[in-house]
């Protein structure tokens, strides 16, 4: 029985109009989160944000093609809307909030992956920015998830990649005079490795003065490590200098010259060195992202210049350089597989 005139002229646009969104929707996925995913996984939220607002354009438009009355459509698409804005006003607070965020923070930039940040109570290396929240890796090696919101409204310490300053603080008796403090807490900070070092007077206490010694630290992955051979360099230094170093709580009472001094002096073993730090266990996760943030950043790049000499080269170079643009992107696409599975799988 052929189909009534009434019948093709109702639902053939209804057709045509789910063909037509059908095929964008599948061209939009295959190209944004298929045949793109070598531009990184840090904008894969917002290509599939971008394929679900076509398909919710989509939805409305074969709406408002059914053979319906105009009521009834209406109707439909009240229904639409009533659903979608309550679906933002249970969500809005937090759900839009930290997407706003992270959106401002990918432009101001105020950290990277691999910087190490300090936030409210929160020391570490960040190693995921996200539409959301941000991942930090801590100094016992957990894996905070800090929303974008707090991020924006409190304030955040970033450690500058150039180099960061360092410092211990220490408390001496009024009978050592600072400048043979000054010396010898300045050859504690050259023995640590820290550039232009300096020592400050930072109070004079009732039984006590209090020192303070700092340097550039430049090679800031390695800053646990270096805190912690600062303090035991102004041990040494002091110590071997017969220097004593004591708490202001501590009371001691000294008759005179031959009294026991409380002084560690260093042995004369010598020390084990290890090739590793405490970054490489703790930090792992981070130092893995930054590496591969600068790896896709170098690969781009490459990409990005042999298009550009692609343009000025004849048949035989074109063709292998299209070959190496190939390889690159698939060394990028390993990249974000990498990135994708568990570090525990």
């Amino acid at each position: 029985m052929p189909l009534s005139d009434n019948f093709i002229s109702d639902w053939l646009p209804v057709i045509i109009t789910l063909l037509v969104f059908g095929f964008l929707t599948w061209l939009a996925q295959s190209l944004l989160l298929n045949k793109l995913k070598h531009t990184g996984n840090e904008n894969i939220f917002a290509r599939q944000l971008g394929v679900l607002m076509l398909m919710l354009v989509g939805l409305v438009t074969v709406v408002i093609t059914l053979p319906l009355s105009e009521n009834t459509e209406v109707q439909i698409l009240s229904l639409i809307g009533l659903l979608l804005s309550g679906i933002l006003a249970f969500s809005s607070t937090t759900l839009f909030g930290n997407l706003l965020a992270g959106a401002m923070m990918r432009f101001t930039q105020p950290f990277r992956t691999g910087d190490f940040i300090s936030f409210d109570t929160i020391f570490g290396r960040v190693t995921e920015l996200g539409l959301f929240d941000c991942e930090i890796q801590t100094q016992t090696r957990e894996l905070i998830s800090v929303p974008n919101s707090l991020l924006i409204n409190k304030p955040v310490s970033v450690i500058r990649r150039s180099g960061t300053i360092i410092s211990a603080e220490l408390s001496l008796g009024y009978d050592l005079h600072h400048s043979k403090i000054d010396e010898l807490l300045l050859q504690a900070a050259e023995k640590t490795g820290l550039e232009e070092p300096f020592v400050h007077v930072t109070q004079l206490g009732d039984f006590s003065v209090s020192y303070k010694v700092s340097g550039l630290l430049v090679e800031v992955k390695n800053i646990l490590t270096a805190r912690s051979n600062l303090h035991r360099h102004v041990l040494d230094c002091l110590h071997d200098n017969d220097i004593e170093i004591m708490s202001p709580t501590f009371v001691s009472q000294h008759a005179g010259p031959d009294v026991q001094r409380k002084i560690a002096h260093s042995p004369a073993f010598n020390q084990v060195k290890s090739d590793s730090t405490a970054e490489d266990v703790v930090f792992d996760k981070a130092e893995q992202a930054q590496q591969q943030a600068s790896d896709k950043v170098e690969l781009l790049a490459q990409i990005k210049t042999l298009e550009e000499q692609m343009q000025d080269a004849d048949k035989d170079q074109r063709t292998a350089m299209e070959k190496r643009i190939d390889t690159l992107k698939q060394e990028l696409a390993d990249i974000k597989e990498v990135v994708e599975v568990p570090e525990d799988e």
